[in-house]
């Protein structure tokens, strides 16, 4: 065990050390000091610009204006991803957020619509999503409940400019008392007997000292790879995409859409994401299967808008490090590992680790028993969050090319075989380990790309065929009727951000 901490110094800012910096402000700052040391020569990689819903409580909870933050970070509504040409070309479903249609004890909405479909109904699953039939009109409002009803409302997300974010959270936390050094890192000193970072050295030449350090690095990952070599768990084999170009462009007209949009190219996919002032463009691809100067092209010819830079290159590698928390050093954000931005959970990825620090802060030592709670914990969630991403590829019908027939024809990992076997066999998901996709979610992505169970829940005939008939039509013409008197996304973005 070693010492009390008392100085938490974090190397890197960017969304993921500024984030942190806050919540441990926030939560600890009474108690610890934070020193977070950065270089404005160091560009952040700042493209992901899209999140999903558990950013609103954690931006709550840290202190944030949700309207001051909307307006400083150039923010949009996001209520879900619509995935395009993924199962087969041409086809394009959505994954939205919240609930659908209505459940039962024991037996959720999907088994009823699946009964339905027996029968002979003709309805498609997203016609009982609120959120979807608001994406689909462009409209948003705050909605906590369905009107006159018991049902759950809209659900939401944002678009955002990462490095905005960025920014933002800098000035909260300075505000809540961290200490900011600017300067690169150019030598990092362990301590001979027990191999924990003790120092580091600055090219100002300042010496920083600390008790616990956190690595928000960036893919570099100067403390846990460079210096302590934790080594890496490579996922290539099942996420074979290694490249990224991303290019922001100017919208291609006035009406801002409240959802990202995911569309399947020969050897990856292309994303696009509306801000208020431009859309976020990018393309991830497999360097095997495009060239860098012939993807280059693929996006700036399926630009929704001129594009306003050159496009900039990412490299990275799928996979995740062995440890997240090794000595005293624990790794949150990309040098933690990486997952490509598919399902937008690279921000929650950083407050999930975030949060996952403060509960097991090591205030009085760090004890081994703390540190591999946390390595099972982050290993967990990396994993499931690494079967959502890879279902995606394996699900698609394609045969187009050769990058498609790789995803479609590999093995995949036994933990994703087995739920999947589960929904095509018997309509069934179980939620693992406080895993961060929802029932709801997987049943989406499998129905959008074609997995439709082959039976349902028998408790689904404690309707009878009427009864059933009755309430997905009322349900039906419920979400259509609430979502045609929201007000429009821009509509809302224009009173919201005043």
């Amino acid at each position: 065990m070693t010492n009390q901490i008392n100085n938490v110094v974090i190397v890197g800012g960017g969304t993921a050390g500024w984030l942190t910096a806050s919540l441990l402000a926030k939560v600890l700052g009474k108690q610890i000091s934070i020193t977070l040391v950065e270089s404005k020569d160091i560009a952040t990689i700042g493209v992901g610009e899209a999140t999903i819903p558990p950013i609103i409580p954690f931006n709550a909870a840290i202190g944030i204006d949700e309207k001051a933050f909307i307006k400083a970070t150039n923010a949009t509504i996001k209520l879900g991803i619509q995935f395009e040409n993924w199962g087969q070309k041409g086809e394009h479903y959505m994954h939205a957020f919240g609930s659908f249609g209505k459940d039962f004890p024991f037996c959720n909405f999907l088994n009823y619509w699946l009964k339905a479909k027996k029968l002979g109904d003709d309805s498609c699953f997203w016609d009982y999503s609120i959120n979807y039939q608001a994406a689909r009109r462009n409209r948003f409002n705050k909605l906590t409940a369905i009107p006159n009803t018991q049902l759950p409302g809209i659900t939401y997300a944002y678009h955002f400019d990462a490095n905005l974010y960025a920014k933002f959270l800098r000035g909260h936390s300075e505000k809540l008392g961290v200490k900011r050094i600017e300067g690169k890192v150019i030598e990092v000193k362990t301590d001979v007997t027990n191999g924990f970072v003790t120092e580091l050295l600055l090219d100002n030449q300042q010496h920083i000292n600390g008790d616990l350090f956190i690595d928000c690095s960036g893919l570099h990952g100067l403390l846990l790879d460079k210096t302590l070599n934790v080594g890496f768990e490579d996922w290539r084999h099942w996420l074979p995409c290694d490249s990224a170009l991303a290019v922001p462009c100017e919208h291609g007209d006035n009406e801002i859409k409240p959802y990202t949009r995911s569309i399947a190219h020969s050897a990856g996919w292309q994303w696009q994401i509306p801000l208020t002032n431009r859309i976020g463009n990018g393309l991830v691809y497999a360097c095997k299967h495009l060239s860098d100067d012939n993807a280059k092209a693929l996006l700036l010819n399926n630009l929704p808008g001129k594009a306003l830079a050159e496009p900039k290159l990412i490299r990275f590698r799928t996979g995740r490090r062995l440890k997240q928390w090794h000595k005293n050093v624990v790794a949150i954000g990309l040098s933690s590992g990486f997952l490509e931005p598919l399902e937008s959970t690279s921000i929650h990825l950083i407050q999930t680790a975030a949060t996952r620090l403060l509960k097991h802060f090591p205030l009085k030592g760090i004890t081994d028993e703390v540190v591999t709670e946390y390595n099972r914990q982050s290993q967990i969630e990396f994993e499931r969050i690494r079967d959502f991403i890879i279902l995606h590829y394996k699900l698609t019908k394609r045969e187009d090319s050769a990058f498609w027939r790789q995803c479609k024809h590999m093995e995949i990992p036994p933990s994703l075989a087995h739920k999947m076997q589960l929904f095509i066999e018997n309509a069934l998901f179980f939620r693992q380990d406080d895993e961060l996709f929802s029932e709801i979610a997987w049943q989406q992505v499998m129905l959008g790309q074609g997995a439709t169970p082959k039976q349902y829940h028998p408790l689904a005939d404690n309707l009878t065929d009427q009864q059933l008939t009755e309430m997905l039509a009322n349900l039906k013409v419920l979400m259509r009727h609430t979502s045609d008197q929201l007000p429009s996304h821009n509509e809302f973005l224009k009173r919201f951000g005043n």
